[in-house]
């Protein structure tokens, strides 16, 4: 039986524990032409892991505008492509918008699996109100960082950001000087992985862990809102 017949499926990865790959993901790599991915050596893992040989395209950030026409226009032609980010869902805060923006404008059928994405899990197991939230992905690093910080004041839902080991102790403070030191939060790094951390606190007692400690992996940090 057909997984699916789009002619691009976006195919969720597992974050961390390869286990998390579905049937029916693992299904659609097998039926496909080819798959664009993020990072060729990484996806390559994952399909040598599942037993599955396939092509593998290059699609990242300092390409993907260049190969945009180019893919659709395959589709167009009939080839059937899987895509997948590194880690998670592609588009969320990885490559994949402008390709299937442009598939869509075009008539090509577009599928997204539903599968593994960070900041759901992170979100559920931090303890905060995960009824109504707002995802802010990765905040900018320079130009308009402090702005975005401060349009957040007054936000009454969740707010759930993702960040890399190397800022999260500075992000962290940011976020304590503009929301308020006492403002609860949970910083979830390596899920799914070996040495998964979960730690939760005040903005301030957060940021004073992380410049105390050398953060690895990738983070996704969950905060209070005002209400």
């Amino acid at each position: 039986m057909s997984a699916s017949r789009a002619q691009l499926v976006l195919v969720p990865t597992p974050i961390g524990n390869l286990d998390d790959i579905t049937l029916r993901a693992r299904r659609v790599l097998e039926e496909v032409d080819a798959v664009i991915a993020e990072d060729t050596r990484v996806t390559g893992r994952l399909l040598q892991h599942l037993g599955i040989d396939k092509p593998l395209i290059s699609f990242h950030i300092n390409n993907e505008h260049r190969m945009v026409e180019q893919l659709v226009k395959r589709m167009e032609a009939g080839e059937r492509f899987a895509m997948c980010s590194d880690a998670g869902t592609p588009a969320i805060s990885d490559p994949g918008f402008l390709l299937v923006r442009e598939a869509v404008r075009q008539g090509v059928s577009v599928e997204c699996l539903p599968g593994p994405t960070a900041f759901v899990p992170a979100l559920v197991v931090s303890g905060l109100p995960c009824e109504r939230f707002v995802f802010e992905g990765f905040l900018p690093q320079k130009k308009g960082r402090r702005t975005r910080i401060e349009s957040l004041r007054s936000e009454e839902r969740t707010m759930v950001f993702y960040e890399s080991p190397h800022r999260v102790a500075r992000m962290l403070t940011e976020l304590a000087a503009v929301l308020g030191a006492d403002r609860q939060a949970c910083v979830s790094r390596e899920l799914s992985k070996l040495h998964e951390e979960v730690r939760r606190g005040t903005l301030s007692e957060l940021a004073v862990h992380f410049e105390a400690h050398e953060p690895r992996g990738e983070f996704v940090v969950v905060v209070a809102g005002c209400g």
